[in-house]
C-alpha cells in the first residue's frame, strides 16, 4: 500500500511538471532568456525554499539543518551548477524539438545515468540481486524512450518544413538531439546532488520532507547557472527592456510563476513519494528513473493535445503507443 501511496504522489508531481510548459505559451512578446530567467526564480528560489522550510522542525531554522554538514550543501549546490547545464539545454530542447521529443530524449538520457551512477557510486552490484533488478528496469525505461524517440524521427520524415514550423517553431531535428542528449546527461546530476544532500538533517525533522532542503540546494546550484547565461543573452540581445514592459508584466510574470510552481512539483512529490518507500529497496533506488519515465509519459500526454503529433501516419501512431506502454510497464516492474 505504502508504494502504491508513494508511486501516485510521484505521479501527480509528473504530471505537474510536464504541465509547466503549457502556461509558458501564454507568455507574450519577451524573449527566450527574459521568460526562462523569470520563471526559474519562482522554479529555483522561491517554491524550493518554501518547500524547505516544510522541512524545518519547531525551535529550529533552516540554517541549522544547512549547518548541520556544510560540505554535504555544497556538494549538493556544486552538483546543481551542473544539473544547470541540463536545465539550461533542457528549455533549449522543447524549443528544437517540441515538448514530447525534446522531453523524451532529454528526460530518457536523464533517467539512465541519474539511476545507475548514484547506485555505482553507493556501491551497488549492478549485476545480482536488486542492482541486477534495477539495471534491467533502466534498460527498459530507455528501450521505451528509444522507442518514442524513433517514432519522433518518423514524424519529421513525413512532414513538410511548413509542418515542422507550424508544430514547433524553431523545429530542428540535428540541433535538438544534441542538445537534448546534452541536456540528458547534465540533468542527472540533479539526483547526484540529492544523493549529496542526504546528511542534511536534524533532530525533529519530518521525514516526509527531509530531502526538500538538499532539493533546494541543488536549485540553488542550478538558478547560477541559469542566471548568468539568460543575463548575459539580455545583454547580448538587448533584451533587458522586457522586464519593463508594463503592459506586459503582470501577465507574463503569472504564467512564469504557474509554470516554476509546476515544475518545481515534481520534485516535491519526488521526495515526499519516494519516502513511502523502504530505504535501500529496489524502489526507493530505482525511484529517479520511475520519475523521468513518468515525466515523458505525460509530456507525450500533452504533445498530442497540443497537436505536435497531427497529421503523422498510423504507424508513428502505432510506434508512439508502444513505447508509452513500454515506459508504464518500466515503472511497475521494479514492484513485480
Amino acid at each position: 500500500m505504502n508504494v502504491l501511496l508513494g508511486l501516485l504522489i510521484i505521479a501527480i508531481g509528473s504530471f505537474c511538471q510536464s504541465s509547466s510548459y503549457v502556461p509558458i505559451k501564454k507568455i507574450k512578446d519577451w524573449s527566450w532568456e527574459s521568460f526562462w530567467l523569470t520563471q526559474g526564480v519562482f522554479a529555483w528560489i522561491i517554491f524550493p525554499l518554501l518547500g524547505a522550510m516544510l522541512a524545518v522542525p519547531s525551535g529550529s531554522s533552516l540554517f541549522d539543518i544547512l549547518g548541520s554538514d556544510t560540505a554535504a550543501a555544497f556538494s549538493a549546490m556544486g552538483y546543481g551548477v551542473l544539473w544547470g547545464v541540463g536545465g539550461l539545454t533542457f528549455g533549449l530542447s522543447m524549443r528544437y524539438l517540441g515538448v514530447a521529443m525534446g522531453q523524451s530524449i532529454s528526460l530518457g538520457t536523464c533517467a539512465g545515468f541519474g539511476t545507475i551512477l548514484p547506485a555505482i557510486m553507493a556501491g551497488e552490484n549492478l549485476f545480482k540481486g536488486a542492482g541486477l533488478i534495477l539495471l534491467i528496469g533502466v534498460c527498459l525505461t530507455l528501450m521505451g524512450i528509444a522507442i518514442i524517440g524513433y517514432a519522433g524521427s518518423l514524424r519529421a520524415q513525413n512532414m513538410t518544413e511548413e509542418e515542422k514550423k507550424a508544430a514547433v517553431k524553431d523545429f530542428a531535428l540535428t540541433k535538438g538531439l544534441l542538445v537534448a542528449l546534452l541536456a540528458g546527461v547534465m540533468s542527472a546530476c540533479f539526483n547526484l546532488g540529492l544523493q549529496a544532500g542526504t546528511p542534511l538533517t536534524i533532530d525533529g525533522v519530518n521525514p516526509l520532507y527531509q530531502s526538500l532542503p538538499a532539493t533546494m540546494m541543488v536549485t540553488l546550484g542550478g538558478f547560477i547557472t541559469n542566471a548568468v547565461y539568460c543575463l548575459y543573452q539580455n545583454a547580448k540581445n538587448k533584451t533587458f527592456s522586457d522586464y519593463s514592459k508594463s503592459d506586459l508584466i503582470v501577465n507574463n510574470v503569472m504564467f512564469c510563476a504557474l509554470a516554476g510552481g509546476l515544475w518545481y512539483s515534481q520534485f516535491f512529490g519526488f521526495g515526499i513519494g519516494k519516502s513511502f518507500f523502504a530505504e535501500g529497496s529496489v524502489m526507493a533506488l530505482f525511484a529517479w528513473s520511475i520519475l523521468m519515465s513518468l515525466n515523458v509519459i505525460f509530456s507525450n500526454v500533452w504533445g498530442i493535445i497540443l497537436d505536435e503529433w497531427k497529421g503523422v501516419s498510423s504507424k508513428t501512431i502505432a510506434v508512439l503507443v508502444s513505447g508509452l506502454a513500454g515506459l508504464i510497464f518500466s515503472v511497475i516492474f521494479p514492484n513485480l
